[in-house]
């Protein structure tokens, strides 16, 4: 039987999510400040583009964000050009957001170098190993009720984790 006092701190799987995960986050965010983005810039264009949410009410309960957040976020995104507000037709109160083709493109170029991050952070690993660390990931998500892989949770509580 293992005990406490036999397994050193740097050696638990907090401990090193923790410090992979800073890792990833850092080069992740580097990555984007050439576009003039941030994490959550590229969350809001997601879900955006996932259809998952119009109004920023509606985008803040996907992110699990305040919607304070998602004002400032949509503000830096419409002066990019990455979206738009419109009013709803319906209720004219209502600023639903669009995502341009500015924001597409931008889209596309922040998940390709996401794509290329991820070859690089597990070029050390067989196709098998990364196949099964997706699947890891996939399953310690779910477990903590954390979104599918590729897309927002369209249900998400507003109180849970943050995209």
């Amino acid at each position: 039987m293992l005990l406490v006092n036999d397994v050193k701190w740097v050696e638990t799987l907090s401990f090193r999510f923790g410090v992979l995960g800073a890792l990833v986050a850092d080069r992740h965010a580097a990555a984007l400040i050439a576009h003039g983005l941030k994490p959550k810039h590229v969350a809001l264009l997601s879900v955006l583009d996932a259809g998952l949410g119009a109004s920023q009410l509606e985008i803040a309960k996907v992110m699990r964000v305040a919607p304070s957040l998602v004002v400032s976020l949509a503000d830096h995104l419409e002066s990019a050009g990455a979206i738009e507000r419109l009013r709803d037709p319906a209720d004219r109160r209502r600023q639903l957001l669009h995502l341009t083709a500015r924001g597409r493109d931008l889209l596309a170029r922040c998940t390709a170098q996401a794509v290329a991050l991820d070859a690089e952070l597990t070029a050390g690993l067989t196709p098998a190993e990364r196949d099964a660390l997706g699947a890891a990931f996939d399953r310690l998500a779910a477990s903590h009720g954390l979104p599918a892989r590729g897309r927002p949770d369209p249900g998400a509580d507003p109180g849970g984790p943050t995209l």
